[in-house]
């Protein structure tokens, strides 16, 4: 199991640009593929983008291909999401997972064993 703690959300302007962090407890933070998830109010908690173990692969929804970059520095435990070119529609409470059981950057929640609580992202139009 791992701790994760997200970092990095608040307030900004469309257009403006944000980096999140997820900070994981323990040593073996490099087994893990991780991935970046967001629930708007009142609706169900999406996909954004995954990256694996080493950070060879990554894997990005649609919506934020283009604009958010997912980023690990097993180093520091840590696993980033660079969001650039923000939307009204990015506002959402931003989620970081742990996936220890393939390694490899998946859409599917299921395949996440650990969540952070999660850091709130509002875009100001």
């Amino acid at each position: 199991q791992v701790q994760l703690v997200e970092s990095g959300g608040g307030l900004v302007q469309a257009g403006g640009s944000l980096r999140l962090s997820c900070a994981a407890s323990g040593r073996t933070f490099s087994r893990y593929a991780m991935g970046w998830f967001r629930q708007a109010p009142g609706k169900e908690r999406t996909f954004l983008a995954a990256i694996s173990r080493t950070g060879e692969f990554t894997h990005y929804a649609d919506s934020v291909k283009g604009r958010f970059t997912i980023s690990r520095d097993n180093a520091k435990n840590t696993v980033y999401l660079q969001m650039n070119s923000l939307k009204a529609e990015d506002t959402a409470v931003y989620y970081c997972a742990a996936g220890l059981r393939y390694g490899i950057p998946t859409s599917d929640s299921s395949d996440y064993d650990d969540w952070g609580q999660g850091t709130r992202v509002t875009v100001s139009s």
